[in-house]
Formats: structure tokens, C-alpha cells, sequence
């Protein structure tokens, strides 16, 4: 079962398609989101949100050493293609061959203009079959596609080789993710057998949400008992993170690999479930992100093409 790019998005509503990966020897990262509908852009914003796939990007950020690359540039509906199993973007495009997500990338980076060029295969250990609604009435949906996979990474441009672990999501939406959001920490761990997904945060009506997951080999997930609660230190920006990790264990931030006004993605070393791992983590603050300010600054990390 592939990840189905051709689904529906209406007006207001959103989608992409998420993967992270982090090196054998833990000296890379990657991330890569495809979106429809792309959440974060101001020129979607701008439209009124009436045509989701006249905003489509594919975000390219990897983390290393001598190999550190941003690229998100927005493209309209004329120069996207999508069905079932491809989704493509300008010159860059994702397709699923019935065993592996292939993404071809030719970007180019901002604010400063440099080639990010590579291909990127995901080859999942797991399928989950399964969707969660993450608030009551099922306007914000997030389905773990490939909880475990391994990751192939040859770029050209920056020139560099590896392989590790990754994970492979989506989500869908039908309204602006600020207006289902204030807030949400997400975190997943490879552990020995299984995979811990931790995903809590505030909907847009103050209420909270958590969700805390085990994945077995098979796919299969089973509701656990969270961890308890640990502080994070905030980032460079002052966003807030926390986590959570086995009583008695104190995580620590490894490296942050995004750090913008708004948003943090960085590798913790921590314990869960009785296992050191290491976790890839995510903290979004939309009350940041509706700020005027932090508006004004996003097209020059996210500029838009007309051509």
C-alpha cells in the first residue's frame, strides 16, 4: 500500500507527505516534506486558501558536516503533477514503485542561492495501515505510512553519501492548521523491536491532545502509557520544547536541526520504554506563526516561483 498522492484537498485544507532520516554514524540528517495546500506559506495565506494545489512545495533540509542544505520553493498548480504514486513539483519529484519512495531532488537553496541535487530512497521495514483523527471532529488526520524504513541518501550537490534509519508520514487537513493548533510536541524513537511515537500538544480551543504509540515489526500498533514529562532547554529562538522519557532519565538535545521562529527539529538522546534511543523531535508553535512579524520574514525562506 502505497502513500496515495492523489488525494482529495479542498479549499482551506492541507497535505503533505513527511520523512526523516538520521545517518548510521548520527552525523546526518535529513528531512524532506512534500506538501499540498503547503501550510506554512504566506502566499497561500494570502489567496484565501481557495486552491490548495496551486501551492505545492517539496522541502529539502539536510544537516551535517560540510553538507548543510534549506530549500523550499512554492510552485502553482501548472508546474505539479500528481496521482496515486507520484507527486512532483517543478523539477523535483517523489514516486512510490511498489516497494520504495524514490525523491528526485533538484532545488535551490534560500535565502543564498546554492544546487541541492540528490535522490533519496525510502524502503519501509513496516506499513501502517492505520489513521489517527487528532481532534474530535477529524479535521486535522495523521497516518504513520512507514513508522520504520531505511534511507538511501546520494546527493550531488553538497557531495555526500549515507544511510541510516528513517520514518515516513502524512497528515491531511480540512481548515488552516492554525485554526485546529496552538501548539504540539511530536517525537519518534526507533527502539529494538518496535517504534514510539509521542505526539501531545493544545488545539486551537486550549483543550490538550496526546497520543503515545508503539509500533511492532508488523506494523501493528498498540495505545501505551506515556512517559512521564521532561523539560527541554528552548531554542535559539525561545521556542519552547519539551518531551517526555522513562522516570529517572534526563534527555539532551544532540543537535538541532531547525531552529526558525515558529519551529524546532532536533535529535535528543533519551530513554524510552527502558531502551537509550535516540529521537527525532519536533516542537511548532502556531501562536508564533500567526505573529505579523514572523509572517513578514517566511518568504525569504520560502520564495514562490511563476515559472
Amino acid at each position: 500500500m502505497g502513500p496515495r498522492f492523489d488525494v482529495a484537498v479542498g479549499a482551506n485544507g492541507y497535505a503533505w507527505w513527511y520523512i526523516d532520516a538520521t545517518s548510521a554514524d548520527g552525523r546526518y540528517g535529513l528531512t524532506i516534506i512534500a506538501f499540498v495546500g503547503s501550510v506554512f506559506s504566506p502566499y497561500y495565506k494570502w489567496s484565501g486558501r481557495g486552491d490548495p494545489d496551486n501551492h505545492c512545495a517539496i522541502n529539502v533540509s539536510l544537516t551535517g558536516p560540510r553538507a548543510t542544505a534549506w530549500a523550499m520553493t512554492e510552485r502553482g498548480r501548472r508546474r505539479m503533477t500528481r496521482d496515486a504514486d507520484t507527486f512532483a513539483v517543478g523539477p523535483s519529484a517523489m514516486r512510490w514503485d511498489g516497494d520504495s519512495l524514490v525523491i528526485d531532488i533538484a532545488e535551490i537553496s534560500a535565502p543564498l542561492p546554492h544546487r541541492v541535487r540528490g535522490t533519496v530512497r525510502v524502503t519501509p521495514e513496516m506499513i501502517g495501515t492505520t489513521a489517527f483523527q487528532l481532534d474530535p471532529a477529524g479535521r486535522h488526520r495523521w497516518h504513520p505510512v512507514a513508522p520504520r524504513a531505511r534511507v538511501e541518501v546520494a546527493m550531488t550537490y553538497p557531495g555526500v553519501r549515507w544511510s541510516g534509519d528513517g520514518y515516513f508520514d502524512s497528515n491531511f487537513g480540512d481548515e488552516p492548521l492554525e485554526a485546529g493548533f496552538d501548539d504540539w510536541n511530536w517525537s519518534r524513537a526507533h527502539l529494538k523491536n518496535d517504534v514510539a511515537v509521542l505526539y501531545e500538544g493544545r488545539r486551537g480551543d486550549g483543550m490538550p491532545f496526546d497520543l503515545a504509540l508503539r509500533f511492532d515489526r508488523q506494523g501493528r500498533w498498540h495505545d501505551v502509557a506515556p512517559p512521564p514529562p521532561a523539560p527541554l532547554p528552548r531554542t535559539g529562538w525561545l521556542v519552547k520544547r519539551a518531551t517526555r522519557a522513562d522516570a529517572g532519565s534526563t534527555p539532551r538535545v544532540r543537535k538541532t536541526w531547525i531552529d526558525a521562529p515558529f519551529y524546532a527539529r532536533s535529535a535528543l538522546d533519551t530513554r524510552l520504554f527502558g531502551e537509550d534511543v535516540c529521537a527525532v523531535h519536533e516542537s511548532l508553535s502556531l501562536a508564533r506563526f500567526r505573529s505579523p512579524v514572523v509572517q513578514s520574514m517566511l518568504p525569504y525562506r520560502m520564495p514562490r516561483a511563476f515559472w
